[in-house]
C-alpha cells in the first residue's frame, strides 16, 4: 500500500508537470506565424480558450483572505448578451493548476455539440490541505500542514461569497457542478453527502476518502438519510484508478448509493484500473463532464 506521503507526493508531482506541460503549450500558442504581404487577408480565427480566461479577486471574510478566481467562458458569450449557461465549479482552479485543462475540455464538449455552453470557474488555492480537508485525528495527517480541517469554511465561502459574485458578474442560469479530484475529489464527496442542495452535478475522481481513517465514509449513511429529498435531480459521478487506498473506499461509497440512494439521484461509479493517480484526472474528464451535462436528446 502507498503511504499517504507517496500519495500527496505522487499529485504534487502531477501538478507540477502539469503546470511545465501549459507554461510551454501557452509559449507555443504566442509564437509569432510568418505572414506574406501579397497573400490575402485571413478569416478571424475563433478565439482559443486562453483568450477567453478572466480573472478576479474576491475578499473573503469566511476564508480572511484574498481569493483569485479564474473564468472560462463560451464562444459567443460577449456577443450574446442574453444567454444564461450552467457553471460548472472546480477547487484547484490556478493557472497554473487544473484549470487550463479542464477548460480546454469544456471547450472541446461545447464545440463537438456534446454540451450546452457553460462557464468554468476556477478557484485558485492558497492552503489546498486546509480548504479540502475535514478534521482529522490521524497524527501524521495532521503533520501534513499548519492548518487543516476547513472544508465546513471552504464550502461557505462558495456558497455565501462567491456563488453571489458569480451570479453578480456572469449570466448563470441556476445550474451548477463542481468537479475535482484526489483532496479536491474528498471535498467534492463531502459536499454531495453534507450539503447535496449546494451543487445539482457533483464530479469526483480518485475522492482521497482515506482521510481520518474513512471518517466520511462512516458517516455516509447517516448523511444519506438526513436529507433524502435534496438528492433528487442531483448527479453524481464516481471514479478511481489503480489506487489500493484510494479503490476501495470509492467502491464502498459505490455499495453504500446502490443499496441507500433514491431513485432520483443519478449516480455513476467508473474504477479505472488501467488508470494511476497520476493519469486519472485528464483521462476521464472529458467522459464525466459530457455524461453529466450531455444535451437531451432531438425529438
Amino acid at each position: 500500500m502507498r503511504s499517504l506521503k507517496e500519495v500527496l507526493g505522487l499529485a504534487a508531482l502531477r501538478r507540477t508537470r502539469r503546470a511545465t506541460a501549459w507554461t510551454l503549450a501557452a509559449a507555443l500558442a504566442c509564437a509569432p506565424v510568418a505572414a506574406f504581404a501579397a497573400a490575402p487577408a485571413p478569416a478571424p480565427a475563433a478565439q482559443a480558450p486562453s483568450e477567453r480566461y478572466e480573472s478576479f479577486l474576491i475578499e473573503s471574510k469566511i476564508l480572511g483572505e484574498t481569493r483569485r478566481i479564474n473564468i472560462y467562458t463560451p464562444p459567443g458569450y460577449a456577443a450574446r448578451g442574453r444567454d444564461r449557461h450552467p457553471v460548472l465549479y472546480m477547487p484547484d482552479g490556478g493557472l497554473q493548476e487544473d484549470f487550463p485543462h479542464v477548460a480546454e475540455t469544456v471547450d472541446r464538449a461545447i464545440a463537438d455539440g456534446a454540451i450546452a455552453p457553460m462557464l468554468v470557474v476556477g478557484i485558485e488555492n492558497t492552503q489546498r490541505k486546509r480548504d479540502m480537508t475535514g478534521p482529522t485525528e490521524v497524527a501524521e495527517e495532521r503533520a501534513l500542514a499548519p492548518r487543516l480541517g476547513g472544508s465546513a469554511q471552504f464550502r461557505a465561502f462558495i456558497r455565501d461569497e462567491l456563488m453571489l459574485q458569480v451570479r453578480r458578474r456572469l449570466r448563470s442560469d441556476g445550474r451548477t457542478g463542481i468537479v475535482g479530484e484526489s483532496l479536491a475529489g474528498l471535498f467534492v464527496a463531502e459536499a454531495f453527502l453534507r450539503e447535496p442542495r449546494l451543487f445539482d452535478v457533483y464530479i469526483a475522481i480518485s475522492p482521497s476518502l482515506w482521510w481520518n481513517r474513512d471518517a466520511l465514509l462512516e458517516q455516509a449513511p447517516q448523511l444519506l438519510r438526513a436529507d433524502v429529498a435534496a438528492l433528487h435531480g442531483r448527479t453524481l459521478r464516481l471514479y478511481s484508478a489503480d489506487e489500493d487506498n484510494i479503490a476501495p473506499q470509492t467502491q464502498r461509497l459505490a455499495d453504500l448509493l446502490r443499496a441507500q440512494a433514491p431513485a432520483a439521484l443519478t449516480w455513476n461509479y467508473q474504477p479505472r484500473p488501467d488508470l494511476t493517480h497520476a493519469t486519472i484526472y485528464r483521462s476521464v474528464e472529458n467522459e464525466a463532464i459530457r455524461a453529466a451535462f450531455a444535451r437531451p436528446p432531438h425529438k
